[in-house]
């Protein structure tokens, strides 16, 4: 992953007495005092940027600044753009649920785990459904298997009160390709 640095200090913001210089074509300029290395950007109309802080002495590079601050905010803006962040989606179901509710809801839980997100299927009994337990057992066991190609459990089935659920997660091997993707690969094919 890219180490994105945040409090960049640029020209005379840098306190140390000494710097390693690296020069605007990337070559070695060896160790030198700040003033001198800052004068050596100044000639060349560029900014001394700070870019390893850390080392001893620190090392610095004569480079436009504004440029190097542009493509650090680009880089981290593709970062956050490549990165995805799993949902938890939750699922109603009731232990006497109609055969077409049913299809419709685990089409749903379908199409969340093709998102990439986790659902957890919540099974929720009222009064004297509570004394038949097993029968919500079969329903979960039958809409994990309904689900198998598709997602994978989590966390087994487990019941809270009046609540039992199951935590179902996608299955790592599956990919689903975006729209801009199938356009992308479009266009490699027409190009070919």
């Amino acid at each position: 992953m890219v180490h994105i640095q945040k409090n960049i200090r640029v020209n005379e913001r840098i306190y140390s007495k000494e710097v390693r210089v690296i020069g605007p074509n990337s070559e070695q300029l060896g160790v030198m005092m700040i003033r001198r290395a800052i004068d050596l950007a100044k000639e060349s109309s560029l900014d001394l940027v700070e870019v390893a802080p850390t080392t001893k002495p620190p090392v610095c590079r004569i480079m436009d600044f504004s440029k190097y601050k542009y493509d650090q905010e680009k880089k981290e803006r593709r970062i956050k753009r490549n990165q995805r962040v799993a949902h938890l989606k939750q699922i109603r179901f009731k232990p006497h649920i109609d055969d077409h509710d049913y299809q419709i809801k685990v089409k749903q839980a379908i199409g969340f785990l093709d998102k990439k997100d986790k659902v957890k299927i919540n099974l929720f009994f009222k009064g004297r459904e509570l004394n038949y337990k097993e029968q919500g057992y079969k329903i979960l066991e039958r809409i994990m298997g309904d689900i198998a190609k598709h997602g994978e459990v989590e966390k087994a089935p487990i019941m809270e009160g009046r609540v039992m659920s199951v935590v179902l997660s996608p299955k790592a091997g599956k990919v689903v390709a975006s729209k801009a993707d199938k356009d992308l690969d479009d266009e490699a094919d027409d190009a070919v």
